[in-house]
């Protein structure tokens, strides 16, 4: 289908992840006769759905019970639930060769019910999120669903004297690198619709678009993490030491340190994907303050902790990625100021989009697809009354459990932002009785200091971003701007060295004739790191053509 033959539905999706895709099979299990129309900007369904993740499975079985009772027997649950956590391991890193269990304190927080204690996961799943994504797509379109790859949205359409957005546009496609039309040129569309929902992820485009275009409020800045990881295929021997079952959760070395420093927040991760392959990452906050860091830098120190390299020493890493992730948590949700609805008019705001994960648990995979759960059975429910369908879907969040989640972990990673991981961590065990920090935006806390574990060999990020098969149609607009250069080269260069090179997980940025440029757009994983990091705010990612970007197909 092009672009031409798409102007007008009852209900747009815009994001075919797991939260969108949740949304349009309930409203369509609902009302068979609801016209849905679902749009992603990847190539192909699961391409830009990264990290193995751990899913609660029970937003599963509240989706698709209704829909297939016999759903567990299918082929594709199967593979996708083909890894049930069986060994939960929380471990503390004091340096690259020492390591000790700090799965005690996961026991004692659940003996004195403190919510610290939510960060278990046995009888959980290890997931693949792209995979998880391809079912729900399958599941979607036999039940009669649009769902259309490569079509990728630039701006949302909304009548702020009407407080409702009335359709999004298209992407312009066929423009050469200096934005002059190409015989192929075509003018994105505008898609109208009578129900939009944002289901883009984390720091979506149109999201924040339609959160200042129709004044939504947070009550704390929104905080993020970006996630840098490898799959990396093992020996027999090795994979069976681990074992299929187990996950592993690491705090410490090489990101904080009790003593010295330094003092991020965030952990390493192992667990399986498939046989013989294992999921390895490092997470960091972005509100790191080393102006030279480089979170694959953490990753390498990661692997080759003595814990670590055991397992995945000789190996052979086979897939790649970057993502982040929003930790602001509750008091960090967009929200309609007069009404505390999620959304506002005819918009509903879904999952990593809206900030429903969990930092308590370290998840938001679930809460993704409820929410999704939730804007479908509201949108179906106020059939008759559109006006009412933000607050229905705002109050069905509560059914389900999502906000209950979101206000336990509240305040956690302000708490921790603030105090930092030595004495934020366990005091953030006190919950509800702590203030909520005022907690700067993540660009402004950086500083010239240096990362002090800086591995001696440096990163290869050409290499990680082939495994990520990202590609972009290189002749298009950049749609990475540095907004103004002399602030980059007059100040960022002088006081932080310019520290988007460093950071870039696909290594975008370089250092020109002396002026730092996006060089290599057609590089990029679509994490927007630089934009959420750059220590002046002076970068901004706008969407590509629709189609380009990673390929995950694994993580």
């Amino acid at each position: 289908m092009s672009q031409n033959e798409l102007n007008k539905t009852s209900v747009l999706i815009v994001g075919a992840g797991p939260a969108g895709l949740a949304a349009a099979i309930t409203l369509k299990n609902k009302q068979p006769e609801a016209e849905i129309c679902v749009i992603d900007k990847a190539a192909e369904a699961g391409n830009h759905n990264l990290s193995g993740a751990i899913l609660e499975p029970d937003c599963l079985s509240t989706l698709l019970d209704t829909i297939n009772k016999d759903w567990k027997e299918s082929e594709q649950a199967q593979d996708v639930l083909a890894y049930k956590v069986t060994k939960d391991n929380l471990l503390f890193l004091a340096s690259k060769n020492f390591h000790f269990s700090i799965a005690f304190s996961i026991k004692i927080a659940k003996k004195f019910n403190l919510n610290f204690g939510q960060m278990s996961y046995e009888g959980n799943y290890i997931v693949s999120i792209s995979k998880l994504t391809k079912w729900l797509c399958q599941t979607a379109k036999e039940m009669g669903i649009e769902v259309i790859h490569g079509f990728a949205a630039e701006d949302i359409i909304y009548d702020a004297e009407n407080g409702v957005a009335t359709g999004v546009k298209l992407v312009d496609q066929g423009l050469d690198k200096e934005g002059n039309k190409q015989p192929n040129y075509t003018e994105g569309e505008i898609i109208n619709a009578d129900m939009i929902i944002l289901a883009e992820g984390c720091d979506g485009l149109l999201t924040e678009k339609f959160i200042e275009k129709a004044g939504l409020v947070r009550q704390a800045n929104q905080l993020y993490s970006v996630g840098v990881k490898e799959v990396i295929r093992v020996s027999d021997a090795q994979f069976k030491k681990f074992t299929a079952g187990r996950v592993v959760h690491a705090m410490g070395y090489p990101i904080w340190t009790p003593v010295l420093g330094p003092g991020m927040f965030g952990g390493g991760v192992l667990m399986p994907v498939s046989e013989n392959h294992i999921w390895v990452g490092m997470i960091v906050g972005l509100d790191w303050k080393y102006c030279d860091f480089s979170p694959q830098d953490a990753l390498t120190n990661f692997k080759n902790q003595r814990f670590v390299r055991k397992f995945i020493e000789g190996g052979t890493i086979v897939e790649a990625g970057a993502k982040m992730i929003p930790e602001g948590g509750y008091y960090a949700l967009p929200r309609n100021p007069a009404t505390s609805g999620i959304g506002k008019g005819n918009v509903l705001i879904l999952g990593d989009g809206a900030g429903f994960v969990n930092m308590l648990k370290i998840k938001g995979l679930h809460n993704a697809i409820k929410s999704g759960i939730a804007a479908g059975r509201a949108i179906a429910e106020c059939e008759n009354n559109p006006a009412a369908t933000v607050s229905k879907y705002t109050e069905l969040l509560n059914t389900l459990g999502v906000m209950r989640e979101m206000k336990d972990a509240a305040k956690f990673r302000q708490t921790v932002a603030k105090l930092g991981p030595l004495i934020g961590m366990p005091i953030s065990v006190f919950g509800d009785k702590l203030p909520l920090f005022k907690v700067e935006k993540d660009y402004l806390v950086m500083t010239s200091k240096k990362y002090k574990y800086k591995p001696g060999k440096s990163y290869d990020k050409d290499t990680f971003t082939a495994l990520a098969a990202t590609e972009h149609r290189e002749e298009q607009p950049s749609h990475l701007t540095i907004i103004n250069r002399n602030t980059c080269a007059q100040e960022c260069r002088e006081k932080y060295d310019s520290p988007c090179i460093t950071f870039c997980p696909a290594g975008v940025y370089e250092m020109i004739a002396g002026q730092v440029k996006p060089a290599n757009p057609s590089n990029c994983l679509h994490c927007k790191t630089c934009q959420r990091k750059c220590p002046l705010d002076n970068i901004r990612w706008t969407v590509p053509e629709g189609g380009g970007g990673p390929r995950y197909k694994t993580v």
